[in-house]
């Protein structure tokens, strides 16, 4: 399964897998073949961005 494109798509999948699934980014990252990075950047263009401590974006 290839991750959302639409960035909001993106970020409700991105936090419901966190939740439900992966403990951490750089897990949910390896699963899909894509780098946290990339992840980040594309949410962090709609003014979110990942709280660790929660495990999700914010």
């Amino acid at each position: 399964m290839n991750l959302p494109k639409d960035p909001v798509m993106l970020l409700s999948f991105v936090n419901t897998q966190l939740r439900d699934n992966y403990p951490s980014l750089d897990e949910l990252a390896s699963a899909y073949g894509v780098s946290a990075e990339e992840i980040e950047e594309k949410l962090n263009a709609i003014d979110y961005t990942y709280d660790k401590e929660n495990n999700r974006f914010a």
